[in-house]
Parts: structure tokens; sequence; C-alpha cells
């Protein structure tokens, strides 16, 4: 290691799909024949580096398990797991692979005397293998005389480190233990060999502590030319890695954890030579040295692999191959193209016999159609025999009934999507009717269409949705033309939108509501909180009123909890577990977490809290031993009850039970089960039973519908819309439904609690090539602060949304629709909508330094933001706010290639908050930012979009950041707190900005500047910025990148120009004036090259635009004291 090297390179493992932990790498090893790097990792897979520069190579998965070791042949890669052994070249393809039952728990691997041919197995298990490369076989079973984590081969030797802390000396040919060496007393961490010496290190018990472990702070040294041990080499900073130099062969490098490197002669341990790494806070994982000696790799617990090397001399391997590429693209010849070019004039080329296309009519075929895709539930209840699977046969086919399956795996929509409204607005102008005439037919149109009957008669709406994406993204869908209520839907295109039905039934629950509200205005220190995000959505949806809106900022915090990954919560996750019970596992998740985070407050009691009131079931679990009758008793709750049902409902007719007999077993839990007895000390029958201390105010069950027989009970009108509950004082549980229920509320003998029906989340599976997805029918009126208003029943299908009758909502079928949860709360909580947390919001936020993400220390915090002044600057109902964010991309997008040519979008690139910057927009300081803060990332980013957003790589990493990195909620919550305290919101674009953010502010709290100078005779299209400020300022924006301060600002001044035009009445002027002088120019500023901006362009460039327009004096950045309201 001389004086000259230094970090080459850093690299880190490529993004992990959203619904996925970041990989660990768990091995390292240089390619032995070529300049490659090759990583393993935690999830099985393999990736390679090319070069000092760490480019990717190549990357496939040979497991399913973490891989242990990688090992390199002339031909290909080998690696090894838990379970399996593969072989593939080094492009990816694989040679063989070998996965046995007589593996399971395989650590390490070498190759014996007769080299490549011929490789030996072992691991921590009693069987050690060996391999025949030719044919990836298991020729031969070697009983082993240890477990063995580690395997190197030297000379005629193969070393073996076992899992106690020992070496074993094995003869590569007979494969007998020749000598057996005492190392550690605990494990060996790592070890190495070559020539004559073999060094390790390793582990201890503390000497007070023995259950723990410490590194030992020595080297012990073996000579294998002598079969002997040598003196051991202190190293107090403790060794975790070793290393022999291949070069000189009785030179070792030694590191520690903190980056801690010595380099040692063994014959001369007086006088090493020492290097410290800096790691900032993270800590040496994985350590290798190059087979040349001039480049070692390190891997840190953040998960990046760091090259160190000499930039003039570094190289892998010590006589390289070149490595294999990819063919690259060859470039076609650039030609003029329009809608006027002649198709004659594209080239063909020249042919004197029929072309291989040109198939004759009788040589064309139907080829054999694909297997039929096994159904979910039918993968869910597999079970292994001898040969292949069984499982048993839900009764959903006919015997012998063949399946077309040729447009498996192709969505099919029942609804027939609208047109993208930049089509509807072309139509609209060419055929000249009115905007009134064309909405009518629409929606008379889609009434009749949502009504059809499909297959198995499943109506047309609660068919499976699908957003199409226009020229224009997603603002290009036509969302209305599935929602005509004031209701807002939910849109699907984002991973984990199963939630959305039950989401959307938490909003019409005013109990849970009030809280949720309460909880999210007032100050909630934690990062991630789901009941903040909750009430963000909840006051989303109610403001839209109708508008569609999307729930990412709650299902990213939601995807973000580590009991819900724990759980496996997350789309994608389990391997085929049905839709109905993953909502209904989500729904434990929910109401459980949402009760933990709002006693997380610091004002709510230790105790009972009002979320434990409104959600939690609380009762004493008895448990009797049926033989001594001795019982025990304990406390216990729950947030959500299971629906128990009795074993075999009877056929006699009249005898099948109610709604209320089944809940009344389902909350009092009566059932046998086999248990431990103390008094009779044996396992004995024991009699399990609840009894019921108190019912909470929103009761939640899960259906739990697997079985035919418990589908046929849910029938038409079996489920009641209200149901009657009493608990006595020694804990009974009695429901009473229907007439019964109308009896004790006339006699009014009891205390008796009524309970209506607010929602039921149902699954729709059609059965054919439609996947089952999840639905909501919620009853409305409860929510509505209007007191006595009737029952209205609506039908949530993400965002189709329309009124439907109460028998409809309680009708279930056997073949297609199925409850999955249902949500009861208190007849006495109805209408009880609690808006007092308007006037209780927390605004310190406003005031206050944000709580940090933890980053280094040396930041450069934005320029220019000052907080408001609470005294003075306090936000009031109208005042006026200039606001900008700036992206970052999480996700491509998702494309699909037709067989016309064109290019569909199946998912649009996904993008994140990355800044956001708003502006004061009147008084003093008119134009200086009091919010400038920059989002801490958390996932992965695949591009920081620079030239538009002005953010670097790094920028939002907390490790490596120049700026305060701040959480996504607390971002939000700032903007939250604004958007209630009735600011206006001042813009340019502001549609796209406040989608990203997930926010929903009303048209009345919107100025947005691309709107004001636009005109709707001329052109639909929206002017940019800059050639706005350009034309109308005489300012020159975004000439190297996009800032979002210096955006907002603009933007602002825009809106003032815009008022004095209107004063001034010359606006129509003005907007001929810009549309003349933008025609010519596509509204570019001149010399910008269209796409790309360029930073010598002058601001003075700009025409003069309007000169007879009055301009007041005084009005510039500083706009005095005083603000209008916006002009729509």
């Amino acid at each position: 290691m001389e004086a000259d090297w230094v970090e080459l390179a850093t690299a880190q493992l490529h993004a992990p799909p959203s619904d996925q932990l970041p990989p660990q790498i768990t091995t390292l090893a240089f390619d032995t024949c070529e300049e490659n790097l090759w990583v393993g990792t935690n999830i099985g897979y393999i990736n390679a580096y090319h070069g000092h520069g760490l480019t990717r190579y190549t990357a496939y998965r040979g497991h399913y398990q973490l891989v242990h070791q990688i090992l390199f042949t002339d031909d290909g890669v080998l690696s090894v797991s838990d379970r399996s052994l593969h072989y593939s070249r080094r492009g990816g393809f694989a040679i063989w692979h070998l996965a046995s039952d007589l593996f399971k728990n395989i650590r390490c691997m070498n190759f014996t005397s007769k080299g490549t041919r011929e490789l030996l197995v072992a691991g921590c298990q009693t069987q050690m293998f060996l391999v025949d490369m030719s044919k990836g076989m298991i020729t031969k079973m070697i009983r082993a005389q240890d477990e063995y984590t580690a395997m190197k081969r030297v000379g005629q030797y193969l070393c073996l480190a076992t899992h106690h802390g020992n070496i074993h000396i094995v003869d590569s040919v007979t494969l007998d233990v020749l000598k057996v060496f005492e190392c550690h007393t605990s494990y060996i961490n790592d070890f190495d060999a070559k020539g004559d010496f073999l060094i390790t290190c390793g582990h201890s018990p503390r000497p007070i502590q023995a259950a723990y472990v410490m590194m030992d702070p020595f080297i012990n040294v073996l000579s294998l030319k002598t079969l002997t041990k040598l003196p051991p080499i202190p190293f107090h900073a403790g060794a975790a890695f070793v290393r022999m130099h291949p070069r000189m062969s009785t030179t070792s490098i030694i590191a520690s954890p903190n980056g801690h490197i010595q380099i040692i002669d063994i014959m001369n341990s007086d006088s090493p030579q020492v290097r410290q790494i800096n790691l900032f806070d993270a800590y040496i994982r994985q350590f290798e040295i190059a087979p040349s000696g001039e480049a070692i790799v390190l891997c840190d617990t953040n998960g990046h692999v760091h090259i160190w090397g000499s930039p003039t001399k570094v190289q892998f391997a010590e006589f390289a191959n070149p490595s294999e590429f990819a063919d690259p693209v060859p470039h076609l010849p650039d030609m003029d193209w329009s809608n006027d070019t002649p198709l004659s004039s594209i080239g063909m080329p020249y042919y004197s016999q029929p072309l291989l296309s040109a198939w004759p009519s009788d040589m064309v075929f139907e080829v054999g159609a694909p297997p039929p895709k096994i159904a979910d539930d039918i993968q869910a209840t597999m079970r292994r025999s001898q040969i292949g699977f069984y499982a048993p046969n839900p009764g959903k086919r006919l015997r012998n009934q063949a399946e077309d399956t040729r447009q498996d795996g192709k969505s099919i929509t029942l609804i027939t999507p609208p047109k993208f409204l930049s089509e509807k607005a072309r139509a609209s102008r060419s055929s000249g009717e009115g905007d009134e005439t064309i909405t009518e037919t629409l929606h008379a149109l889609t009434d009749i269409h949502l009504e059809e009957l499909t297959t198995k008669n499943v109506p047309a709406m609660y068919g499976k949705l699908e957003i199409k994406y226009g020229k224009f993204g997603v603002n290009d869908f036509d969302f209305g033309y599935y929602n005509k209520t004031p209701y807002s839907g939910l849109e699907t295109n984002i991973a984990n939108s199963y939630a959305n039905p039950l989401l959307q039934i938490c909003r019409f629950v005013p109990l849970l509501r009030n809280l949720a509200m309460r909880h999210t205005a007032c100050a909630c220190p934690y990062d991630h909180c789901l009941l903040c995000e909750l009430g963000f959505l909840i006051d989303m949806l109610e403001k839209a009123a109708g508008s569609s809106c999307h729930a990412s900022n709650f299902l990213k915090a939601f995807s973000r909890t580590p009991s819900a990954v724990g759980l496996q919560l997350l789309e994608g996750q389990p391997a085929h577990i049905p839709m109905t019970n993953l909502i209904q596992n989500f729904s434990r998740f929910l109401f459980e977490q949402l009760t933990n985070d709002f006693r997380r407050q610091p004002s709510s009691s230790d105790g009972f809290s009002p979320m434990d009131q409104v959600l939690k079931t609380q009762y004493h679990s008895y448990m009797r031993c049926d033989t001594c009758h001795n019982e025990t008793a304990r406390d216990g709750h729950t947030f959500v009850t299971d629906l128990v049902y009795p074993p075999k409902p009877a056929n006699v007719k009249g005898a099948r039970p109610h709604f209320s007999q089944i809940l009344k077993a389902s909350v009092e839990r009566r059932d046998q089960t086999k248990g431990w007895c103390n008094k009779c000390q044996r396992y004995r029958e024991m009699i399990n039973r609840r009894s019921i201390q108190k019912i909470p105010d929103v009761f939640v069950f899960n259906a739990s519908v697997s079985t035919k027989e418990i589908r046929s009970l849910w029938s038409h009108n079996w489920l009641p819309h209200e149901i009657g509950i009493i608990v006595s004082e020694d804990g009974q549980f009695f429901c009473y439904q229907g007439k019964d229920l109308q009896l004790h509320l006339d006699r009014k003998a009891h205390n008796i609690v009524v309970y209506d029906l607010i929602g039921v989340v149902n699954q729709i599976d059609r059965g054919d090539l439609q996947t089952p997805h999840l639905v909501a029918a919620i009853n409305t009126a409860p929510a509505s602060s209007q007191v006595g208003a009737e029952d209205s029943w609506h039908l949530f299908n993400d965002f189709l949304v329309r009124p439907i009758p109460k028998e409809e909502a309680l009708r279930f079928d056997q073949e297609w629709k199925q409850p999955s949860v249902l949500v009861f709360q208190r007849k006495a909580g109805r209408h009880q909508i609690d808006d007092s947390w308007r006037t209780m919001l927390d605004t310190s936020p406003l005031y206050h330094p944000t709580p940090l993400v933890s980053q280094p220390a040396v930041q450069r915090h934005p320029d220019g933001c000052i907080r408001l002044n609470p005294e003075v600057e306090a936000p009031q109902s109208g005042y006026p706010v200039a606001i900008d964010t700036e992206m970052v991309e999480h996700q491509k997008a998702e494309m699909d290639a037709k067989a016309d040519g064109r290019a569909e979008i199946i998912r649009p690139r996904r993008l994140g908050l990355g800044r956001v910057s708003v502006c004061r927009g009147a008084g003093e300081r008119a134009g200086v930012p009091f919010i400038d803060d920059y989002i801490a990332a958390s996932e992965p980013i695949i591009d920081h979009l620079t030239p538009y957003s002005g953010i670097y790589p790094g920028d939002l990493d907390p490790t490596t950041s120049r700026f305060p990195l701040v959480a996504h909620k607390h971002a939000y919550k700032k903007l939250w707190l604004l958007l209630n305290l009735g600011c206006v919101f001042v813009g340019h674009g502001l549609v796209n900005d406040l989608r990203i953010i997930n926010i929903f502010v009303p048209r009345n709290q919107i100025v947005d500047t691309a709107e004001l100078f636009i005109k709707r005779s001329i052109s639909d299209r929206l002017i940019g910025l800059r050639y706005l400020a350009w034309l109308i300022l005489k300012e020159d924006v975004q000439s190297e990148t996009h800032d979002s301060v210096e955006d907002a600002r603009t933007s602002l001044k825009l809106w003032r120009k815009y008022q004095e035009f209107v004063d001034a009445g010359v606006l129509e002027q003005i907007l001929n004036e810009i549309y003349n002088v933008g025609k010519p120019l596509n509204f570019k500023v001149p010399g910008s090259g269209g796409a790309e901006n360029n930073s010598n362009e002058k601001a003075g460039s700009s025409p003069e635009v309007a000169q007879s327009v009055p301009v007041k004096k005084g009005v510039g950045l500083r706009f005095g004291r005083g603000f209008r309201g916006p002009k729509r």
C-alpha cells in the first residue's frame, strides 16, 4: 500500500423495487482472469463491476439465499449459498445450477488436487461433497470432521476454518485431516493462506462476561511448511480481516472494522506501516485484495463499495484477459421526416427472391396456447408431495372445462376508458358545441355503461380500473368521467394502493376522523407517523370534494414502517397471498398503529387514551382445565375482531345462524384447546372464554370468509345495517339485530348500545382474466354535518365513485363479491363532525427551526431564508405566498410497445419531492423566502434531474449533503398549515407541483401564472416561466439550472405585473404581444437552443413590451405592506 494510494471509485448496488429493502453485500472477490470485481448479496444476486472505475458489467440472480463465496475458473464464475451452487458464464448465462436436499447450510468451497475439474463443498453440516465441474453433479459425500465456515487452498493443502475457532489442514488428494490448530476460543472471523504461511483473526469470550465475545488483539501465524505455530502478531485495534499479499510472501495486511489498516512483515512485525481509511459513520463489512496486489476493495455497512489503489498503475488481475461487452448498437442514418414525406423516399434493400417474412397463408398455424395460470388461492394452499404439489379443489370450474389462456396476463377493463382531456378539448373546439351539451351527453352514456352486466352478471362499475396516460401524463386522464359525486376517489398507480378502500372508510367514521384531525393539527415531532399522514389524507379528500386524489404520502410512510415490512403487508412481498387476506392483515396493523401513534403524543396519558376509547376492545381471558377445573385469568385487548363461524352450518331450512349470533361468538371466543395445567402439571384439555370489560365506539371486524360454506352465509339481507350490543356487569356480551333489537329499544330495560354499519370492504373476483381487487361500500350520511340526513350509500372503486342503493351495498354473491372488512360505529357518534382543530393549529413550525435529519456537522444552509416573525408576519386568510418545488426521479416510466409501433405508458415515472421553497407575497420582505427545505431521501434516487432541479447527487443524502435536510412530513406540515390558514399559493405550473407534494389546494387559493398569461382562443399551450420573465420582467432566469427560490420569486413578480395590466385595461394587448413575439421563437428565449438553457444569454436582449402601459412607482420586488386577493 504505497504512499500514492487513494480512493479511486465508490459504487453502490442498484436500487431495489419500491416494496423491498436495499440489498446487503455479503461477499467480495476479484476476478483472477479479467479486470472485474464481483459482489454477492443477501438476496442471491451476483453483480460485477469492470475496472477501477467500477462500471457496471453484469448482474444476475444465482440463488434465493445469501451468497457466501465466489470462485473463478477460466470459463466462468462459481457462487455458493446455503442450499445451492451456481456456475455461470461471466456474462451471466448459467452453465449449471446445483440444488440438493442434502445441502442444509453450505458455507464454502474450493478446488481439490484435480484442479478446476473437481470441487469440494463444505459447511455447517455433517457432510462434505465432491462436485464434478463438467457435469454439475455430486460424485461423492464425505463425513465432515467439524462444521466449516471458510476454505482456502495452498499447494497440496486445503485449509478449512471451523465454527469453533480451529483450523484443519486437509490433504487435497485424500481429503484426510493432517493437522488441527486451535487458534481462537470462540470463532474465526477471517483467515488467509499464501506460500508457507497461514494467518487468522477471530473472537474470544470477554474475561468477565463470557456470554459476549470480543475481537482478539492479535493475529495467529501458522507455518504450512512445518505445520507448527509461529509467534502471534499483536494488533491492539482488534483484527476483523487479514490478507496475505499476493506478491510479497511474508507481508500481511490487517484491518479493523473502523478502518485502521496495518501492513506487517510476518518475519519482522516491529515496523508496521499504518493507514487509516475515513469511513465517516460506517464500518468495514468486507475486505479483499486484488490478485495483482495493486488494489484493495472494502464494503462498508452503508452498502458502498470502495476501491483503493494507485491511479497510475492500478489493475486487478496480474495477467488480465479482455472482457467481453455487448455489441454496440449501430447508428442509423439520420433523415428528415414530416407528415409530407412520401414513403417511397425511404430506401429498401434490393432482393431477387421472396423475403423470409412473406409466409404463405397455408403455412400460418395457431400454435399451442400457454398453460393456464394457477390461481392465487390454490397456490396459497399447495402442499409438496413426492411428485409435484397438490391443493384442495376450490370448485370454481366445471369438470373437463377448457380455458382460453391466449389473453392471460392482459388486463381486461370492464369500463371503456374515456377520451383524454386534450382530445375532448380539440373535439369541442372543432365541433363548436358547448361544453355543457358534451358533458350532459357523457354523463348519460356513463350511467348507462356502468349499469351494464358482464360475465357472471357483474355490473361494470365493479370492474378493475386502469389509468391511461396521454401525452400530458396523468393530468390528461379524465377522472371526472368516473365520479360525479362530491366525494373524492383515490388513484391506483401507486404501490400498496390495495389499502384505498379501508382508507376511504376511515374518512367517513366521524369519531376516528375527529381524533386524526386533532392529532394532525397539534405538534407531532415524529418523522414517520401514520396518524398524521391519515389526517393529511382525510383533509385532502374533504377539500377535494370530488376531484381525484392519491394517497402516496400515506402509503410511502406505511411502506417505511418496520412492522409493515415484517408482517409482509407490502404488495408483492408474500408470494401468493389473496387480496382479502392482505386487507384483513392491514386492518389489524393499521388500527393498532394509529392507537400507538396517538399514545406517543406527550399530551396523551399513559392510561386509557381517546383513541383507545374509539378502537380498543378490552376483556379478561379465562383458561379453565377440563379435568381439575383450575382457572387462570389474564387481561387482553384487540382492535380488530375476526369473525368465527360454526364448524358445519346445518342444512336444515331455517337453521342458518344470524349475523348477531356469529358476532357474539366471535367476540366472546369460547373454544377448547390443549394446554398446560399448572395444577395438574401436565397437558390437558383447556376451555377458553372471554369476559368483555369494555367495547369500543368503533367496531372493526374481519369477515374471514375462507370456505364455500361460509360464503353461502353471506347472502342478500344477511348483514344488518344496524346492531345493538349489551355488556352485562359480569362481562357477558349480547348482540341483537332486526326485530329483536327494536324490541329491546322499545322496552328500554337494558343499557343497549346501537351501532351503525359505516362501510364494507369487498373483494371482487370475476374469475376470468381480471385479477381480484377491492372496493368499498360506504354510508356517507353519518359523516355529514347535517343532523337527520338519510342514509346515502356509495360505491368507492378506487377513483370510481357513484351512489348505490342500500340493497346493492348489502348484497353479496358467492361467485364474485365477498366481504373482507366491516366497520360499525356507535349511532351516538353520527354527525359528530368536530372541526375545532382548525382553531387549534400548532403554527410553531412556521416560526421555529424544523427538526433535522441526522447528517455531518459541516453544512451549508440555504442562503437568504428568514423565518416568519410571529408578531408581525403571522399568515392570515388571503395572504399570498409564492411557492416552487424541485423534483427528483425515483423510478423510470414503464413503456409497452404496441404492434403498430406506438409506445404506450404503462406506469409513468415516479417523482419525489426534493426541495420546496416558499416566499412572502406581501409586506416589507415580499419575495424573501421563509421556507427553503431540502427533503431527506427516504428511497433510492435514480436521477436527480439536475438541469431542471438544481439538485446534485448527494444533496439529499444525510451523510453527504451540503444542506440541512428535513423529513418529508415536517416540510409537508408547513405547507398544510399555510393551506389551512387560508393563504393564497402563487406559482407557475402549480398543478404538477401540488400533485407531487400530494396536497389539494382549492381553486380560490391558487394563482397559477401559467394560467394567467394564456389565450385559449389561440392555443391551450402553457407558456414557460423563463420566456415570460424574459419578455415581461426583462430578467434572465433558469439560465444554467433551476432554483426554486428564484422561480417562486419570479412567479410572484409576474402576478403583480398581471394585476397592473388588468388595472390599466391592457391585458388583451399584452397577451397578443406575448403570442406575436413568442410564436416565431417557439416561446423560447433567443439563444437558449429550444431545450437547453444558455448561460451567456442576456436578459436585456428581450424586446420592449407595451411601452404605453403605465407602471406604478415603487412596484418591484417590494410590493408594500398591502396586498390583494387573486384575480380569477
